[in-house]
């Protein structure tokens, strides 16, 4: 069956382009003019189902990043690539960390769109199908030797955390989401005298309000509609063992209201029972909200707040363990690499490790072992490179790297010294170039472009640095074609946009130069 795109744009003719590229690519094309259009095409189970959305950010009504945001508050997880003017990077970072999976820039290059919905869709594909694990529970493997702690904060949380191993005593762990709560619950457990008992998690964020009570205690057959069966409920399920109850901040008020007799007195009333059960578990509890202000605010009764939190564990968010980001990224690799059965991938790079470390990791610890994930699904060399993670690299402030492959003309300075002869009227310089390393000379070591030769060594000997001659040889073309940009740009071999940005880069003002010549 056909893959079907849904191109959402309010201009006709981006949408024509895009609809001829995909279409050439074998892929079903559906269009929507506006965002609203757009959910309706979604919400439309008459038609064919959307497997990917081509997304314009700037729209009348509501704008990409509304729609986006639309999309997923109503339950539609397709990959989503925005579309974006020259200029617009600031929106293209809000999509990403709203969840678009990668960005085109408009006029739209074809080549360019394809690769997007092609790895779009692979990874996608490998999300929705069953993944080839190991049989182990995450329970059996997770130990404190498992927990990455090269930096100071990270060592710290694991010492806390082995005290409190030591013994019963109620532990609540706090931090942003994503930050490895729950692994550093299942380390305690597994370090504690109850390590061979069960370890029961219970999302206290994701319990329906109506149904709290009945998933925490448990209930009779026939106790309330629609109780076909008893349930013995979380807390019975954990006896002799552990209680982890995440995102606890999240529990409504009238649960906690029976959740802290449970915790004192060690005893559960079943929803129509007819007596208590009593049970002895280990609580360990996880939030990423501030327990005190909801204490505060009357949303958190403070008694049970202080039951709970009488062994207090603040982990750290990745950004104030950046030492941490290189092994987990490694550790990652590794572990995807064996499950996904990329065998071709032997590591990641130096560079890439060096990218991933200068980004803040909002979504933290989870957020790195998606990026690690997509990136191996997607990858094709033998190493992760920075191309691999394009994302990172849009949120950093910097092109993709698979962005500027894809517009090799970008790169015309290390063209110059590699294959000079693709570019026209560039021989001449390159020609400079070597005649300069063969016999350099005090009038040619300079920072000038004299008779159209450029330098290579400066006036030591030594390989001048390739952003000096690119801003000598920018400097020299707006010059030799007075000062017309389109002309400069295109002899370079560059885009307007690219000339423009490089421009403002290296401070140059073409109607100065102009002007002097």
């Amino acid at each position: 069956m056909p893959i079907t795109i849904l191109t959402v744009d309010d201009e006709p003719v981006q949408r024509r382009l895009a609809r001829e590229a995909l279409t050439r690519a074998g892929y079903r094309v559906a269009e929507a003019e506006s965002g609203e259009a757009a959910l309706q095409s979604l919400a439309d189970t008459s038609t064919a189902a959307i497997d990917l959305v081509l997304l314009d950010l700037m729209m009348p009504g509501m704008d990409g990043l509304e729609t986006l945001a639309a999309m997923r508050e109503q339950g539609f997880d397709q990959p989503v690539i925005v579309l974006t003017a020259k200029g617009g990077m600031d929106s293209v970072i809000a999509a990403m960390r709203a969840g678009a999976f990668d960005y085109v820039v408009k006029p739209v290059a074809p080549e360019r769109l394809r690769t997007c919905v092609h790895d779009a869709l692979k990874v996608q594909e490998r999300i929705t199908t069953p993944r080839r694990r190991p049989a182990a529970s995450p329970s059996a493997i997770t130990g404190f030797d498992n927990l990455t702690s090269r930096s100071e904060a990270m060592t710290r949380v694991i010492t806390i955390a082995k005290k409190a191993a030591a013994s019963n005593i109620p532990v609540i762990i706090e931090g942003e989401s994503g930050v490895g709560k729950e692994r550093l619950a299942r380390a305690i457990a597994n370090a504690s005298d109850r390590s061979r008992k069960k370890f029961v998690t219970v999302n206290c964020g994701a319990i329906p309000e109506n149904l709290v009570e009945s998933i925490l205690f448990g209930h009779e057959k026939g106790a309330f509609t629609g109780a076909t069966e008893r349930q013995i409920g979380k807390f019975v399920e954990a006896d002799d063992g552990t209680l982890f109850l995440d995102e606890i901040g999240d529990l409504p008020l009238d649960a906690q209201v029976k959740l802290l007799r449970a915790v004192q007195e060690g005893e559960v009333d079943a929803v129509g029972a007819r007596q208590t059960k009593k049970v002895d578990v280990r609580f360990i509890s996880a939030t990423h909200h501030d327990l005190v202000s909801a204490v505060q605010a009357g949303r958190f009764r403070e008694d049970l707040y202080y039951r709970l939190s009488v062994f207090p564990i603040r982990m750290p968010p990745l950004r104030e363990r950046r030492e941490d980001i290189a092994p987990l990224a490694e550790q990652f690799t590794r572990s995807f690499v064996r499950s996904e059965g990329a065998g071709h991938i032997k590591g990641i790079e130096r560079g890439a490790l060096n990218l991933l470390m200068r980004y803040d990791w909002p979504g933290n610890i989870r957020q790195l072992e998606n990026t690690i994930f997509r990136a191996v699904v997607l990858a094709e060399g033998p190493h992760l490179t920075e191309a691999d993670f394009p994302q990172i690299a849009t949120q950093l402030g910097s092109p993709p790297a698979e962005q500027e492959r894809s517009h090799a003309a970008e790169r015309h300075m290390e063209m110059v010294l590699q294959s000079p002869s693709e570019l026209g009227d560039l021989q001449r310089a390159a020609k400079a170039l070597r005649l300069a390393d063969q016999q350099p000379s005090s009038d040619d070591m300079g920072s000038e472009l004299t008779d159209g030769f450029l330098a290579a060594l400066d006036s030591e000997g030594d390989v001048r640095a390739l952003a000096e001659i690119e801003e000598e040889m920018i400097r020299f073309a707006i010059d030799h074609y007075g000062g017309q940009m389109s002309e400069v740009a295109r002899r370079l071999g560059i885009g307007r946009s690219t000339l423009y940005r490089k421009l403002k880069e290296f401070g140059i003002d073409p109607e100065i130069i102009r002007d002097a010549g």
